[in-house]
């Protein structure tokens, strides 16, 4: 069984809590999950593409995990996508689209609360909303791009239970991503 490549960007892992939580629950299960944690491997944010393209190509279930803020994931994921993602690889009628057909997803905690993020609240839009350039981005590239899992609340409730509640959460979010090849069939 192949594992599920989770790449996390985090720019300041050490404080975080939910995204911290979730990656020392992943690592204890190495047989299942390759974490791969983007500010960790590349302090200087210079990124080695080959071994981040041939990391892709052998994983046929991609997670992208990380905070939302203003919008947006950590700026180094955008640069992930920008350098790693390129023209004659991922993309381009020559390229072999090496993300075709990989189940991929993201995994994202948020401040705010769900109900903030409303058609008819201030905010408007919805995290669907919001992340439609991700869907956008891996229709493009020929990924599967599969329904999204959110941690909400951050800002509101972070409590040791709070913060304990949302690992099997997102343990049973990877489980269902991971065989929804088998049920599918």
């Amino acid at each position: 069984m192949k594992k599920t490549l989770i790449i996390v960007t985090h720019p300041d892992i050490n404080n975080s809590v939910i995204n911290k939580k979730w990656v020392k629950e992943l690592e204890k299960f190495p047989e299942q999950f390759h974490v791969h944690q983007l500010h960790q491997i590349y302090p200087d944010q210079k990124f080695d593409i080959a071994a981040e393209q041939k990391l892709v190509e052998e994983h046929d279930h991609i997670i992208f995990q990380f905070p939302y803020y203003w919008y947006y994931a950590p700026a180094l994921l955008k640069k992930w996508f920008d350098e790693v993602l390129t023209h004659g690889w991922a993309y381009g009628s020559s390229s072999g689209f090496k993300f075709r057909g990989k189940k991929v997803a993201l995994a994202i905690t948020l401040g705010l609360k769900e109900e903030h993020l409303q058609h008819g609240t201030p905010l408007k839009f919805t995290l669907e909303d919001l992340t439609r350039p991700y869907e956008a981005l891996f229709d493009w590239i020929k990924a599967d791009y599969q329904p999204l899992f959110a941690y909400y609340g951050m800002t509101f409730e972070p409590s040791e239970e709070w913060v304990e509640n949302s690992v099997p959460l997102y343990l049973d979010f990877l489980e269902r991503f991971k065989n929804a090849d088998a049920n599918a069939a």
